[in-house]
């Protein structure tokens, strides 16, 4: 969404919450350009759509402890979801604040707390409305959750939409949703698959500045190689990103070789671009969200099935 398109005057939140996006989730490629605030790594790792699993938050910090060199892990954003018990939200907030933060629309809707623009997903018009009805509804109810300590929302209003990190040569813009918007869907695994989309997405890296861009917000994992750039989507972190394998997924880019397992990957330049596997325990994280979200319940209905048995889609569909 290219904010020079949309009328300044109004505000969309209020229109149809949960499909609509606030203006001011709308920076514009050419803000991600700004080289000012740039992170400087060898090795980054990228964790979008953790979504309060706190046993993949204990699996994302013994991965990352298994870089060697200079790293950083940066948390694009959605790090809150099903944390709804004060306790746990707390202790996912303290421990992901530690390390490089964005923000997704679940903490930008947290911060905001107005409650116009419901999750503020932008859901797009082929997610039932059933669905988005629903995750307005564990959103409400998070929202409560993050009343119960006065710092909480400040700390959530003080992070940034986007993030610039040099590595080596090379320049990655880290985002939530896409390069315009912190809700876009061009990010989205069908949206890189689409045709005849080169030019648009040359428009964008040129615009940034960038040559990579690491995002998440769509819950499908995607890696799409451009000439001399890339899009890499880690999907979610805290859910299970294929049919079969309960494992979440999250991004490392890097002048070096994973020492990890590589699911999928691409060389962009000296960049290695990587998606690797997030191997938390799924026993542990169905009792930590069963305790929050029993059955029939909002979140129970629109993923204990994901969380069970993963969506369909395979590594071959992410990285064709």
């Amino acid at each position: 969404m290219n904010p020079d398109l949309v009328d300044s005057t109004a505000d969309d939140s209020l229109a149809d919450p949960g499909r609509s996006c606030p203006l001011h989730y709308r920076y514009g490629a050419a803000a991600l350009a700004d080289t000012r605030a740039d992170l400087v790594t060898d090795a980054l790792y990228v964790v979008g759509g953790l979504y309060g699993n706190r046993p993949a938050l204990d699996a994302v910090e013994h991965l990352f402890n298994g870089e060697h060199g200079d790293a950083r892990l940066l948390f694009n954003g959605d790090f809150h979801w099903f944390d709804i018990d004060p306790a746990r939200f707390g202790d996912v907030q303290r421990r992901v604040l530690a390390h490089d933060v964005i923000a997704g629309n679940v903490e930008a809707e947290l911060a905001d707390g107005s409650g116009d623009a419901g999750c503020g997903c932008s859901y797009p018009d082929d997610v039932p409305q059933a669905l988005v009805e629903r995750s307005n509804l564990i959103h409400a109810q998070l929202s409560r959750t993050a009343c119960h300590d006065p710092h909480w929302r400040g700390e959530l209003a003080a992070l940034d939409f986007w993030r610039g990190v040099r590595i080596g040569d090379a320049r990655v813009g880290v985002v939530h949703g896409d390069a315009d918007s912190l809700a876009g869907w061009s990010f989205d695994a069908r949206a890189l698959r689409q045709p005849a989309s080169g030019a648009r997405y040359a428009d964008l890296f040129a615009r940034a500045r960038c040559d990579v861009f690491a995002s998440s917000h769509t819950c499908l994992p995607a890696l799409k190689r451009f000439d001399g750039h890339a899009v890499i989507n880690n999907g979610a972190a805290g859910m299970p990103n294929f049919r079969g394998r309960l494992c979440g997924v999250i991004s490392r880019i890097a002048l070096t070789p994973s020492p990890h397992p590589v699911l999928y990957g691409a060389r962009v330049g000296a960049l290695h671009v990587d998606a690797l596997a997030l191997d938390y325990d799924p026993a542990a994280w169905r009792t930590e969200f069963a305790a929050q979200w029993p059955d029939g319940s909002a979140a129970a209905l629109n993923y204990r099935d994901r969380i069970d048995h993963g969506p369909d889609w395979t590594p071959e569909e992410a990285a064709p």
